[in-house]
């Protein structure tokens, strides 16, 4: 077996405590910062991923409420025009019933005014037919004197009696 020498032991030692202090003055400060960092990055990292996770459940949410509120409203209009709809076309109907009923009573109006008017119009025919007819009969049943003259007393009489 090999023995190390006492020299070589004692110069191993002083080298490695200098190492020690060298490492713990200059490096160990910065790698242990790093790595805290590091861990603190991370922590804030992982945190923030949480916040993120949290944020994007609450616009899912969010979404979803405004969605429901604009089917509700759209779901809501529609019903209004619907309703619209079944309005304008109820008054559109009354309207037309209305409309139809005065052209009627307006055409019934109309046949009886013609009606009137045919009647009036016969009635004066059928005068004039009845004088014509009356001035016919009469010229040829007073185309004597004696006729002429028993008519016109019978008339005196007739109008003395009253």
């Amino acid at each position: 077996m090999i023995e190390p020498g006492i020299g070589l032991l004692f110069w191993m030692t002083l080298t490695f405590i200098i190492l020690l202090f060298l490492l713990a003055k200059f490096a160990w400060k910065p790698i242990l910062t790093a790595v805290n960092d590091r861990e603190v990055s991370i922590i804030d990292a992982l945190n923030q991923a949480k916040l993120a996770k949290q944020e994007m459940a609450q616009l899912k949410e969010d979404n979803e409420r405004i969605l429901r509120e604009a089917r509700a409203e759209r779901d809501n209009i529609l019903k209004e025009a619907r309703d619209m709809k079944d309005k304008i076309i109820n008054q559109a109907k009354d309207s037309a019933k209305v409309e139809g009923e005065k052209m009627i009573e307006a055409a019934r109006q109309s046949i009886q005014n013609e009606k009137n008017a045919a009647m009036a119009d016969i009635k004066t025919q059928i005068g004039t037919l009845s004088v014509n007819i009356a001035e016919s009969i009469l010229k040829e049943k007073l185309n004597n004197d004696d006729a002429q003259n028993a008519l016109v007393e019978n008339i005196l009489n007739k109008s003395n009696l009253n």
